[in-house]
Protein backbone atom coordinates (compact mmCIF):
# COMPACT_ATOMS: atom_id res chain seq x y z
CA UNK A 1 0.00 0.00 0.00
CA UNK A 2 1.00 3.71 -0.54
CA UNK A 3 1.86 5.55 2.35
CA UNK A 4 3.02 9.85 2.50
CA UNK A 5 6.08 9.72 5.28
CA UNK A 6 7.12 12.85 6.85
CA UNK A 7 10.43 12.14 6.62
CA UNK A 8 12.47 15.89 7.61
CA UNK A 9 10.43 18.98 8.43
CA UNK A 10 8.63 20.10 5.06
CA UNK A 11 9.41 16.78 3.15
CA UNK A 12 7.44 13.98 2.52
CA UNK A 13 8.22 10.45 0.05
CA UNK A 14 5.71 8.00 -0.57
CA UNK A 15 6.45 4.96 -0.37
CA UNK A 16 4.92 1.28 -0.44
CA UNK A 17 4.59 -0.81 2.36
CA UNK A 18 2.34 -4.26 3.44
CA UNK A 19 -1.06 -4.18 3.76
CA UNK A 20 -1.73 -4.73 7.16
CA UNK A 21 -4.23 -7.99 8.68
CA UNK A 22 -7.30 -7.43 11.11
CA UNK A 23 -5.98 -8.49 13.75
CA UNK A 24 -8.56 -10.10 16.85
CA UNK A 25 -11.44 -7.13 17.31
CA UNK A 26 -9.70 -5.08 14.49
CA UNK A 27 -11.04 -3.97 10.84
CA UNK A 28 -8.90 -3.44 8.01
CA UNK A 29 -9.88 -0.43 6.42
CA UNK A 30 -9.34 1.31 2.93
CA UNK A 31 -8.70 4.83 3.60
CA UNK A 32 -10.71 7.52 1.18
CA UNK A 33 -10.09 11.10 2.65
CA UNK A 34 -8.46 12.23 5.41
CA UNK A 35 -8.38 16.02 6.42
CA UNK A 36 -5.10 18.05 7.60
CA UNK A 37 -5.10 19.43 10.83
CA UNK A 38 -3.69 22.41 12.38
CA UNK A 39 -1.18 19.70 14.57
CA UNK A 40 -0.72 18.38 11.68
CA UNK A 41 1.02 21.37 10.41
CA UNK A 42 2.96 22.35 13.45
CA UNK A 43 4.68 18.85 12.84
CA UNK A 44 5.33 19.49 8.71
CA UNK A 45 6.72 22.64 9.54
CA UNK A 46 7.77 23.25 12.90
CA UNK A 47 8.73 19.52 13.46
CA UNK A 48 7.03 19.28 16.95
CA UNK A 49 4.37 20.69 19.25
CA UNK A 50 4.19 22.07 22.49
CA UNK A 51 7.43 21.01 23.57
CA UNK A 52 6.84 17.30 21.89
CA UNK A 53 9.21 16.41 18.89
CA UNK A 54 8.67 14.84 16.25
CA UNK A 55 9.99 11.33 15.38
CA UNK A 56 10.76 11.20 11.42
CA UNK A 57 9.65 9.54 9.67
CA UNK A 58 6.09 9.44 10.73
CA UNK A 59 2.61 9.29 8.89
CA UNK A 60 0.60 12.04 10.05
CA UNK A 61 -3.23 12.33 9.93
CA UNK A 62 -6.30 12.03 12.14
CA UNK A 63 -9.31 13.03 10.38
CA UNK A 64 -10.08 10.15 8.24
CA UNK A 65 -13.20 8.19 6.25
CA UNK A 66 -12.86 4.96 4.53
CA UNK A 67 -14.21 1.67 3.75
CA UNK A 68 -14.47 -1.42 5.67
CA UNK A 69 -12.08 -4.12 3.51
CA UNK A 70 -11.95 -7.35 6.17
CA UNK A 71 -13.17 -7.81 9.81
CA UNK A 72 -10.86 -9.76 12.42
CA UNK A 73 -11.57 -12.43 14.44
CA UNK A 74 -14.54 -11.95 16.83
CA UNK A 75 -15.59 -8.62 15.22
CA UNK A 76 -19.28 -8.47 14.20
CA UNK A 77 -21.56 -5.90 13.12
CA UNK A 78 -19.20 -4.44 9.92
CA UNK A 79 -19.24 -6.03 6.92
CA UNK A 80 -17.36 -5.33 3.57
CA UNK A 81 -17.54 -2.35 2.27
CA UNK A 82 -19.10 -0.35 4.72
CA UNK A 83 -19.05 3.19 4.54
CA UNK A 84 -17.11 4.38 8.34
CA UNK A 85 -16.03 7.15 10.08
CA UNK A 86 -12.52 6.62 11.93
CA UNK A 87 -12.11 7.68 15.75
CA UNK A 88 -8.01 7.93 15.91
CA UNK A 89 -8.14 7.85 19.60
CA UNK A 90 -7.62 4.36 21.09
CA UNK A 91 -8.29 4.21 25.03
CA UNK A 92 -7.43 1.71 27.64
CA UNK A 93 -11.03 1.98 29.21
CA UNK A 94 -9.50 1.06 32.64
CA UNK A 95 -7.85 3.80 34.38
CA UNK A 96 -9.19 6.12 36.53
CA UNK A 97 -10.13 8.60 33.92
CA UNK A 98 -11.88 6.38 31.54
CA UNK A 99 -14.01 5.05 34.62
CA UNK A 100 -15.11 8.03 35.16
CA UNK A 101 -15.44 8.84 31.82
CA UNK A 102 -13.11 11.01 30.70
CA UNK A 103 -11.41 9.32 27.70
CA UNK A 104 -9.85 12.68 26.01
CA UNK A 105 -7.60 12.57 29.13
CA UNK A 106 -7.05 8.90 29.13
CA UNK A 107 -3.58 7.99 31.28
CA UNK A 108 -2.87 5.50 28.59
CA UNK A 109 -3.76 6.88 25.24
CA UNK A 110 -2.90 5.58 21.88
CA UNK A 111 -3.60 8.59 19.04
CA UNK A 112 -3.26 7.63 15.76
CA UNK A 113 -0.46 10.32 13.47
CA UNK A 114 1.75 10.52 17.01
CA UNK A 115 4.60 7.99 17.45
CA UNK A 116 4.72 5.45 17.65
CA UNK A 117 1.13 4.62 16.26
CA UNK A 118 1.02 6.07 12.44
CA UNK A 119 -1.77 8.25 11.31
CA UNK A 120 -3.84 8.00 7.96
CA UNK A 121 -2.05 9.10 5.14
CA UNK A 122 -1.89 6.18 3.70
CA UNK A 123 -3.90 3.45 1.62
CA UNK A 124 -5.07 1.06 4.42
CA UNK A 125 -5.26 1.08 8.21
CA UNK A 126 -6.18 -1.94 10.85
CA UNK A 127 -7.86 -0.12 13.65
CA UNK A 128 -9.92 -1.62 16.54
CA UNK A 129 -13.81 -2.14 15.72
CA UNK A 130 -14.66 0.50 18.38
CA UNK A 131 -12.89 3.55 16.44
CA UNK A 132 -15.77 2.38 13.55
CA UNK A 133 -18.68 4.93 13.30
CA UNK A 134 -21.29 4.91 10.99
CA UNK A 135 -20.59 7.55 7.62
CA UNK A 136 -24.17 8.58 6.63
CA UNK A 137 -24.64 7.99 3.20
CA UNK A 138 -25.41 11.46 2.29
CA UNK A 139 -21.88 12.42 3.34
CA UNK A 140 -18.95 12.02 0.96
CA UNK A 141 -15.90 10.74 2.08
CA UNK A 142 -14.64 14.11 2.09
CA UNK A 143 -17.27 15.62 3.94
CA UNK A 144 -17.18 13.35 6.49
CA UNK A 145 -13.45 14.34 7.56
CA UNK A 146 -15.10 17.03 9.51
CA UNK A 147 -16.14 14.58 12.01
CA UNK A 148 -13.47 14.92 14.13
CA UNK A 149 -12.76 18.37 14.08
CA UNK A 150 -16.11 19.23 14.89
CA UNK A 151 -16.24 16.43 17.65
CA UNK A 152 -13.22 19.19 19.27
CA UNK A 153 -15.92 21.90 18.70
CA UNK A 154 -18.61 20.27 20.17
CA UNK A 155 -16.60 19.44 22.68
CA UNK A 156 -15.38 23.07 23.65
CA UNK A 157 -19.14 23.94 23.41
CA UNK A 158 -19.57 22.22 26.89
CA UNK A 159 -17.17 24.73 28.60
CA UNK A 160 -18.23 27.55 26.35
CA UNK A 161 -21.93 26.30 28.02
CA UNK A 162 -23.47 29.44 26.04
CA UNK A 163 -26.81 30.81 27.21
CA UNK A 164 -28.98 32.14 24.35
CA UNK A 165 -28.09 35.73 23.08
CA UNK A 166 -24.81 35.96 24.72
CA UNK A 167 -21.89 37.41 22.20
CA UNK A 168 -18.76 35.46 21.58
CA UNK A 169 -15.49 36.56 19.70
CA UNK A 170 -14.28 33.53 17.95
CA UNK A 171 -10.26 34.30 17.36
CA UNK A 172 -9.01 32.16 13.90
CA UNK A 173 -10.98 31.42 11.41
CA UNK A 174 -9.46 28.53 10.08
CA UNK A 175 -11.40 24.78 10.11
CA UNK A 176 -11.73 24.78 13.87
CA UNK A 177 -12.83 28.79 13.79
CA UNK A 178 -15.00 28.65 11.20
CA UNK A 179 -16.94 25.12 12.98
CA UNK A 180 -16.66 27.49 16.17
CA UNK A 181 -18.59 30.00 14.68
CA UNK A 182 -21.42 27.29 13.73
CA UNK A 183 -21.57 25.47 16.86
CA UNK A 184 -21.85 29.22 18.56
CA UNK A 185 -24.99 29.87 16.12
CA UNK A 186 -26.36 26.62 16.70
CA UNK A 187 -26.63 27.09 20.28
CA UNK A 188 -28.13 30.09 20.40
CA UNK A 189 -25.27 32.58 20.88
CA UNK A 190 -26.19 36.17 19.90
CA UNK A 191 -23.69 38.26 18.00
CA UNK A 192 -20.48 37.02 16.97
CA UNK A 193 -17.11 38.21 15.74
CA UNK A 194 -14.75 36.24 14.15
CA UNK A 195 -10.66 37.37 13.89
CA UNK A 196 -8.90 36.22 11.39
CA UNK A 197 -5.77 38.35 9.88
CA UNK A 198 -6.13 36.16 6.14
CA UNK A 199 -9.11 37.93 4.37
CA UNK A 200 -10.05 34.75 2.25
CA UNK A 201 -10.66 32.95 5.76
CA UNK A 202 -12.56 36.11 6.75
CA UNK A 203 -14.85 36.03 3.57
CA UNK A 204 -15.54 32.42 4.85
CA UNK A 205 -16.81 33.36 8.17
CA UNK A 206 -18.84 35.38 7.19
CA UNK A 207 -20.79 33.40 4.61
CA UNK A 208 -21.14 30.52 7.71
CA UNK A 209 -23.02 33.10 10.05
CA UNK A 210 -20.01 35.75 12.00
CA UNK A 211 -21.88 38.79 12.33
CA UNK A 212 -18.63 40.65 12.22
CA UNK A 213 -15.09 39.37 10.80
CA UNK A 214 -12.12 41.47 11.86
CA UNK A 215 -8.34 41.62 11.37
CA UNK A 216 -6.55 41.02 14.95
CA UNK A 217 -4.64 44.47 14.53
CA UNK A 218 -7.31 46.19 15.70
CA UNK A 219 -9.81 43.31 17.14
CA UNK A 220 -9.67 44.33 20.58
CA UNK A 221 -10.01 47.82 19.90
CA UNK A 222 -13.57 47.05 17.77
CA UNK A 223 -14.80 44.44 20.04
CA UNK A 224 -14.65 46.48 22.91
CA UNK A 225 -16.55 49.73 21.60
CA UNK A 226 -19.05 47.67 19.55
CA UNK A 227 -19.77 46.60 23.43
CA UNK A 228 -19.20 49.71 24.87
CA UNK A 229 -16.63 48.75 26.81
CA UNK A 230 -18.59 45.97 28.45
CA UNK A 231 -16.71 43.02 26.63
CA UNK A 232 -18.06 39.75 25.15
CA UNK A 233 -19.59 37.24 27.68
CA UNK A 234 -17.26 34.48 25.58
CA UNK A 235 -13.55 34.07 24.06
CA UNK A 236 -12.66 31.35 22.10
CA UNK A 237 -9.49 31.07 20.85
CA UNK A 238 -8.86 28.68 17.99
CA UNK A 239 -5.88 30.41 16.79
CA UNK A 240 -3.19 29.90 19.82
CA UNK A 241 -0.78 32.20 18.14
CA UNK A 242 0.32 35.57 17.84
CA UNK A 243 -1.13 36.75 21.30
CA UNK A 244 -4.72 35.26 20.85
CA UNK A 245 -5.50 34.23 24.28
CA UNK A 246 -4.37 37.33 25.69
CA UNK A 247 -6.33 39.29 23.14
CA UNK A 248 -9.46 36.67 24.33
CA UNK A 249 -9.14 37.51 27.60
CA UNK A 250 -8.57 41.80 26.54
CA UNK A 251 -12.56 41.37 24.93
CA UNK A 252 -13.99 39.04 27.39
CA UNK A 253 -16.48 40.93 29.81
CA UNK A 254 -15.76 40.59 33.65
CA UNK A 255 -16.73 37.10 35.09
CA UNK A 256 -17.07 35.86 31.32
CA UNK A 257 -15.28 32.69 29.96
CA UNK A 258 -12.20 32.02 27.80
CA UNK A 259 -12.26 28.51 25.96
CA UNK A 260 -8.53 27.29 24.55
CA UNK A 261 -9.24 25.06 21.17
CA UNK A 262 -6.16 26.23 19.38
CA UNK A 263 -2.71 24.36 20.53
CA UNK A 264 -0.25 26.59 21.07
CA UNK A 265 3.47 25.95 18.92
CA UNK A 266 5.53 26.92 22.10
CA UNK A 267 5.82 25.20 24.88
CA UNK A 268 5.73 28.06 27.02
CA UNK A 269 3.10 30.77 26.88
CA UNK A 270 3.31 34.54 28.07
CA UNK A 271 -0.14 34.93 29.90
CA UNK A 272 -1.91 38.47 30.81
CA UNK A 273 -2.78 36.91 34.59
CA UNK A 274 -3.68 39.83 36.35
CA UNK A 275 -6.11 41.44 33.55
CA UNK A 276 -7.64 37.34 34.08
CA UNK A 277 -7.27 37.97 37.76
CA UNK A 278 -9.14 41.31 38.37
CA UNK A 279 -12.52 40.31 36.04
CA UNK A 280 -12.31 36.45 37.50
CA UNK A 281 -12.32 35.17 34.38
CA UNK A 282 -11.26 31.31 33.46
CA UNK A 283 -9.50 30.09 30.93
CA UNK A 284 -10.96 26.56 30.22
CA UNK A 285 -8.75 23.86 28.17
CA UNK A 286 -10.05 21.83 25.29
CA UNK A 287 -8.25 18.46 24.80
CA UNK A 288 -9.54 17.02 21.77
CA UNK A 289 -13.21 15.17 22.18
CA UNK A 290 -15.26 12.86 23.98
CA UNK A 291 -18.08 10.94 22.89
CA UNK A 292 -19.25 13.69 20.66
CA UNK A 293 -18.49 12.08 17.44
CA UNK A 294 -21.74 10.46 16.70
CA UNK A 295 -23.43 13.90 17.30
CA UNK A 296 -21.13 15.70 15.21
CA UNK A 297 -21.66 13.26 12.18
CA UNK A 298 -25.20 13.61 12.75
CA UNK A 299 -25.37 17.25 12.50
CA UNK A 300 -23.09 17.26 9.47
CA UNK A 301 -25.70 14.67 7.36
CA UNK A 302 -28.42 17.13 8.65
CA UNK A 303 -27.10 20.54 7.77
CA UNK A 304 -24.07 19.51 5.46
CA UNK A 305 -24.83 22.32 3.01
CA UNK A 306 -24.45 25.25 5.87
CA UNK A 307 -20.67 23.04 6.33
CA UNK A 308 -19.95 23.04 2.50
CA UNK A 309 -17.98 26.48 2.40
CA UNK A 310 -15.71 25.00 5.01
CA UNK A 311 -13.94 22.27 2.76
CA UNK A 312 -12.12 24.85 0.41
CA UNK A 313 -9.53 21.89 -1.13
CA UNK A 314 -8.59 18.27 -2.28
CA UNK A 315 -5.97 16.68 -3.41
CA UNK A 316 -4.48 13.03 -4.16
CA UNK A 317 -1.76 11.49 -2.30
CA UNK A 318 0.83 12.13 -4.13
CA UNK A 319 0.21 15.76 -4.41
CA UNK A 320 0.40 16.19 -0.40
CA UNK A 321 3.07 18.46 -0.21
CA UNK A 322 0.63 20.60 -2.41
CA UNK A 323 -1.70 20.86 1.01
CA UNK A 324 0.23 21.21 2.95
CA UNK A 325 2.48 23.94 1.65
CA UNK A 326 -0.86 25.63 0.84
CA UNK A 327 -1.71 25.83 4.45
CA UNK A 328 1.62 25.98 6.29
CA UNK A 329 2.42 29.64 5.38
CA UNK A 330 -1.23 30.63 7.45
CA UNK A 331 -1.72 33.17 4.67
CA UNK A 332 -4.00 31.89 1.92
CA UNK A 333 -7.70 31.75 1.87
CA UNK A 334 -7.63 27.83 2.21
CA UNK A 335 -9.43 26.46 5.47
CA UNK A 336 -10.07 22.44 5.36
CA UNK A 337 -7.71 20.77 3.13
CA UNK A 338 -8.74 17.01 2.24
CA UNK A 339 -6.21 14.72 0.94
CA UNK A 340 -7.59 11.45 -1.09
CA UNK A 341 -5.81 8.57 -0.20
CA UNK A 342 -8.00 6.09 -2.46
CA UNK A 343 -10.69 7.22 -4.88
Amino acid sequence: MRTAELEAPRKFRLVEHATPEPGPGEVLVRIHAVGICGSDLHYYAEGGIGGVAFEYPMVLGHEPTGTVVKTGPGVTGWSPGDRAALEPAVYCYNCEFCRNGRHNVCANIRFYSMPPDPGFFREYASLPVANLLPLPRELSFSEGTLFEPFAVVLHSMKFAAVAPGETAAVFGAGPIGLLTVIALKMCGAGRVWSVEPVPGRREIARVIGADAVLDPEDAVRQIRADTRGRGVDLAIDCAAQGGSMNSCIRVVRNAGRVVITGIPPDERVSLDFHEARRKEVPLLNVRRSNGESETALEILREQRKRFAPVLTHEFPLEEIHRGFDLLAPYTGGAAKVVIRCCD
